[in-house]
């Protein structure tokens, strides 16, 4: 698998599309066998659909079939995911605006439940929003899911899962058949979309051994569709 630099990366993801100046409806990978197929990506779009925005990433071999060992505990376990991170404001789901890197991640890990409602859902591929920063404490330049500082009373959304980070456990259809992950986004959830980029991403991630401060940090990048996290592509119709 390959290991993009984390500083080239949290540095372009923080300046937009400065890195390109023409943007696709969709963002065309070369493949790489140096990558695993499952993370492997080769084409991603997100495209306004009816009463839907559907989020889609094609990859070179069977999506979802690699996933992470359990461990048995919480404390250093491993997630595993496909993710779009957008220019969208952190407020077009409900958190405080401009909190960071608001990103839709398909994520799968063995060792801990974080359903909005408490249910089970370790064992199936789902959907989060997360709101991605800069964490040198995750690895130089690497990102994390933002921290809540303890003692402090964030805007959450409603399915927010009561953990002390800025994500959201939506239930959005979600769907992972032959090369493909897509997940259907209400409109109605996000508002408007008109002129927003993306890019995707395939990652590991991990929980600190200290469970907070930070919580959750991206401990592996295997694919970037851009291949420098520029958010080339913007949403089509």
């Amino acid at each position: 698998m390959k290991n993009v630099r984390f500083a080239a990366i949290a540095a372009a993801c923080l300046i937009g599309t400065a890195a390109t100046a023409q943007h696709a409806n969709h963002i065309a990978s070369p493949k790489s066998e140096k990558i695993d197929a499952s993370f492997d990506i080769v084409r991603t779009d997100v495209k306004s659909e009816g009463s839907d925005v559907v989020f889609r990433v094609e990859v070179r071999g069977k999506a979802g079939v690699v996933r992470p060992k359990a461990t048995g505990q919480f404390a250093g376990s491993a997630v595993y995911s496909y993710v779009w991170p957008t220019s969208l404001d952190s407020a077009a789901v409900g958190f405080e605006a401009k909190q960071g890197i608001l990103a839709l991640a398909v994520t799968f890990h063995p060792d801990f439940d974080d359903s909005a409602d408490g249910s089970a859902n370790r064992h199936v591929w789902h959907p989060h929003w997360v709101v991605l920063v800069p964490d040198d404490i995750c690895g130089k330049g690497a990102l994390k899911v933002k921290d809540i500082p303890a003692g402090t009373t964030p805007k959450v959304p409603a399915t927010w899962p009561k953990v002390p980070i800025l994500i959201d456990s939506p239930t959005y259809p979600t769907s992972l058949e032959t090369n493909m992950v897509e997940v259907k986004v209400p409109a109605s959830a996000i508002g408007a979309v008109a002129g927003v980029k993306f890019d995707g991403v395939t990652s590991a991630l991990k929980i600190n051994a200290n469970l907070h401060a930070p919580l959750l940090c991206i401990s592996d990048v295997f694919d970037v569709a851009s291949g420098n996290l520029s958010l080339p592509g913007t949403i089509a119709r």
